[in-house]
């Protein structure tokens, strides 16, 4: 499938998905990947891991007109070695999709819809959280929380978040695609507000953050 959307947000800012329907062999095909990296990829023991990082340097290749060498600090974050381009990466077995923006910090998340979020009603959410959960749409609730939680997360690239205590997203009513707000409160105690933008499509929901 490669390329399956691309949108330039108000903010300058842009996102980009590509659904994972080659062979691992295909995506070799179409990504451009050092050698050294391509050894630590080969390295890799699920087939499916391998194939999301492959997709993730195709979809560098798709976006941008020159080749970008992609790396990570210690802490997990990507960043483009040759590029002031800001850049957060998410994925799952069928999609990958990356934001970018030239001068902001930012953060995206993707999950399948199709996955149990039960678990995360208990590790990542504040009673309040819990209060608003509706129970005809709880999964696709928690599914967008955990997202939410885990593009701001991405976003303040800090150690040791509680996701329960330190980001709050206010309640919510899920559709195909929406506005959040949620803060994001530091161990010190201040507070930073962030507004967040979600979409669902085939099974899948995604969200980012930006500024």
């Amino acid at each position: 499938m490669g390329l399956y959307l691309r949108k330039t947000l108000d903010n300058k800012a842009e996102v980009s998905v590509w659904q994972i329907t080659e062979t691992e062999e295909e995506l070799k095909n179409l990504c451009s990947v050092p050698a050294d990296e391509m050894e630590e990829i080969s390295l890799i023991r699920s087939e499916n891991q391998r194939k999301q990082k492959l997709a993730v340097r195709a979809l560098l290749n798709e976006v941008f007109e020159d080749k970008m060498y992609l790396n990570h600090h210690d802490n997990g974050k990507p960043y483009l070695e040759n590029c002031i381009t800001n850049i957060s990466i998410t994925h799952t077995d069928r999609y990958v999709a990356i934001i970018t923006h030239d001068e902001d910090d930012l953060g995206i998340d993707i999950e399948s819809l199709d996955r149990d979020f039960s678990a995360v009603e208990k590790k990542a959410l504040s009673e309040d959280e819990i209060e608003d959960l509706d129970d005809e749409k709880r999964n696709e609730q928690l599914a967008i929380y955990w997202c939410a939680k885990e593009a701001i997360f991405k976003r303040m690239s800090q150690n040791r978040v509680d996701f329960s205590e330190q980001i709050e997203v206010e309640k919510f009513n899920p559709k195909g695609e929406g506005e959040l707000e949620a803060t994001f409160i530091h161990k010190d105690g201040y507070e930073e507000d962030f507004e967040l933008e979600y979409i669902t499509f085939d099974r899948h929901v995604l969200v980012w953050v930006v500024g």
